[in-house]
């Protein structure tokens, strides 16, 4: 049944492509006029803009997340080939991988850059979207420019300029499951060359799931953020630009149920309250400088988090496991970087990053009775690193250029790791250790490119990626403590095309990723927490398509599909042997197929009305390293409609219109003596939601 969905979805697009051509040959000149502007990269290293850069990337426009109503990070899972966001239950933390590569816990291994600045940790990426203007994604390796955890790619948010977009807006959300929203923003200018802007949002959602135990649900949500931004053009060769974010967050998750032993989900039933509560703050200042040969630029950013996750970790009504632990990160980078001006036949980019991150943590375990046996953990983990990097663009023959980079990065990070046990109301001290670790890894690149004309490039790329070693907070022994860097080789090829005067945009690439020191999640011997250990080695492979186009005037319709096959080549966990087995959370294959059609009504009582709607699949993905626990595949459909009238919009949508039912999330927590079997448990996806939204448009 999904291979037959997914060819008559093919079948419905090449048709719509075939009635375009027609379309073309009638009335090729008006049809010019409507066409699909070139999809450029505006937040490459270097700040040109590119039309086709030889490597694999999504844009999402700002038409794109309206008409999608994209209003997370984890919105776009699925929507861009061989990218999935897992639920976790909370935002604690989000999962992200593309290609296969990923990571559950600890550190990411794709990168979040917000306005160009880096979010390093992974409880930081599922924040409140606001003022978006467009989202891309860089697949594969991105190491050589952006360094440490980028071995999957990097996922780039940039937030409209107040000296690009003017006016402001409020708008008013509501929706099923006690959905209420509230926003306004503001964007104006002093002066041609200073503008501010800001914004801010409340969020509130009742949750999905009962507790069955409590009565109330599992995962209510309210969130207050808010964010603003200054740009001073201070004359033809210096800028700057301020940008500042905070919010606050409350939110009761993790609504998990046990899972039979058909695979059905149960009833969430448990005796303790969980919830993660987050307060997170960003600054940056950016600077440009123009020289007569080349630019400078400068980012500095500042970022703090601070929050309480609290966790009824046996998930049942019995008192026998609950978990506290508060944590505080602060993190200041700095990035210097110049690149040369224009195109020529030479062009060079060179940078230096350095970046100071401190982490405290308290974990506090009650164990069966509540407050009679308690596990007490402190561990400060500081970390800091210096890289340099290079790069050289250069054209050797019409139409063929060639990309070279080198990076080098060295880190150092240490561990206080402190474990008491309290039993009877005696404190004892079991662990007391400080533990050092350093890392350095080269980074290169090599980029081949030609273009035959401006609608058809080739290329293919070979790129190291690297994922930092670190430190576990769970451990038995001194050597589950710490685990080493991971690494890998990927090797890539595409071709990049237009048809029907640029009314058609594809893209097509092949992919694959040699793996070593795979760092895996596993979970505790006793069933509480998880560590990383390290694999020998891994493989990924697959393929990507894309294509965006217009069909006629005001119709246009989107499609990507992406396949990977990610295994274990040499994987023993110490008590099994893994090798041969997929690696877990990676889908088959992921694919999208959306459309929008724009009527213009042009009534006394409505200017225009936007339908649109997408179809996302997630194919078949394992749980587990030993393959027993899976996800068969599973699509949802979304849709919204959009009536205008002067400065008033109203949106109309729902999400997972098809109530498809789904496995968000599994694990399965360890077995004890009176039931040996592990406890599977489960969070569903969510069903459908409808809404309104109506938006003011501010002159």
């Amino acid at each position: 049944m999904t291979f037959l969905r997914n060819f008559s979805a093919l079948l419905l697009l090449l048709g719509s492509v075939h009635l375009m051509a027609n379309t073309v040959e009638m009335d090729s000149a008006h049809i010019h006029a409507h066409e699909i502007n070139d999809v450029v990269i505006t937040s490459s290293k270097d700040g040109s803009k590119l039309k086709n850069p030889p490597a694999s990337i999504s844009v999402l426009t700002p038409a794109e997340l309206t008409n999608w109503n994209v209003t997370s990070i984890k919105d776009i899972s699925a929507a861009i080939p061989n990218l999935f966001f897992p639920d976790y239950g909370s935002k604690l933390t989000s999962p992200v991988y593309i290609r296969g590569i990923g990571s559950k816990i600890n550190a990411p291994s794709v990168g979040l850059y917000v306005d160009g600045i880096p979010y390093f940790d992974k409880s930081v990426f599922d924040f409140e979207f606001d003022e978006v203007e467009r989202i891309e994604v860089l697949r594969g390796p991105q190491g050589t420019l952006y360094g440490r955890n980028t071995m999957g790619g990097i996922i780039q948010v940039t937030t409209k300029n107040p000296l690009e977009s003017q006016g402001g807006k409020v708008s008013l959300t509501g929706g099923s499951y006690g959905r209420r929203e509230v926003s306004a923003s503001y964007y104006g200018k002093i002066s041609p060359v200073f503008g501010y802007s800001f914004s801010g949002k409340y969020n509130h959602s009742d949750g999905f799931f009962v507790n069955q135990h409590t009565g109330e649900t599992a995962d209510k949500l309210n969130v207050l953020s808010g964010s603003g931004k200054l740009v001073w053009k201070a004359s033809k060769s210096l800028d700057f630009s301020l940008h500042v974010r905070a919010e606050n967050m409350k939110q009761n998750g993790y609504p998990y149920a046990l899972v039979d032993s058909t695979g059905k989900i149960g009833q969430v039933n448990y005796d303790s309250v969980s919830y993660y509560n987050r307060n997170m703050y960003s600054s940056a200042l950016v600077i440009k400088k123009a020289f007569s040969g080349f630019l400078l630029k400068s980012v500095t950013a500042v970022q703090t988090l601070s929050d309480l996750n609290a966790i009824d970790q046996d998930f049942s009504v019995l008192p026998s496991s609950f978990v506290t632990q508060k944590q505080n990160q602060n993190l200041w980078t700095e990035e210097l970087e110049a690149h040369s001006k224009g195109w020529g036949i030479y062009k060079w980019l060179v940078g230096a990053f350095a970046f100071k991150q401190t982490t405290q943590n308290n974990v506090k375990v009650n164990l069966n009775p509540l407050g009679k046996s308690t596990a007490i953990k402190d561990f400060n983990i500081p970390t800091k690193g210096l890289a340099f990097y290079h790069q050289s663009i250069l054209n050797l023959l019409p139409g063929f250029s060639v990309t070279a980079g080198i990076r080098f990065d060295h880190e150092i990070s240490s561990q206080a790791y402190l474990y008491k046990n309290v039993v009877g109301g005696v404190l004892a001290t079991k662990t007391d250790t400080l533990t050092n670790l350093s890392f350095s890894q080269w980074s290169p690149k090599l980029s081949l490119q030609y273009t035959f004309n401006p609608n058809h490039v080739v290329y293919s790329s070979v790129s190291k990626g690297y994922k930092t070693g670190g430190f576990n907070t769970s451990f038995s022994t001194n050597e589950e403590q710490t685990f080493k860097p991971e690494f890998s080789w990927n090797y890539e090829a595409g071709y990049k095309f237009s048809l029907f005067e640029n009314r058609v945009h594809s893209e097509i690439a092949l992919f694959y990723t040699d793996w070593r020191n795979q760092q895996i999640s596993q979970p505790m011997l006793s069933g509480v927490g998880s560590l990383l250990r390290n694999a020998g080695r891994s493989y990924s492979y697959g393929s990507e398509f894309t294509m965006n186009a217009q069909i006629a005037k005001g119709w246009n319709s989107n499609m990507s599909y992406g396949y990977t096959e990610a295994k274990f080549v040499d994987y023993h966990s110490g008590l099994n042997d893994y090798s041969d087995n997929y690696i877990p959370y990676v889908p088959w294959h992921t694919f999208m197929l959306g459309s929008d059609y724009t009527f213009l009504i042009e009534k006394s009582y409505l200017d225009k009305a936007i339908f649109s709607c997408q179809y996302m699949e997630t194919g078949k993905l394992y749980w587990n390293d030993s393959n027993l626990a899976s996800q068969k595949t599973y699509g949802t459909l979304n849709g919204k409609v959009s009536l205008w009238h002067k400065n008033l919009k109203l949106d109309l949508w729902v999400k997972n219109a098809t109530n498809t039912d789904y496995k968000a999330y599994y694990f399965e927590l360890a077995g004890n003596k009176t039931e040996p079997a592990p406890k599977k448990f489960a969070q569903k996806g969510k069903p459908t939601t409808l809404g309104a939204t109506l938006t003011v448009l501010i002159p």
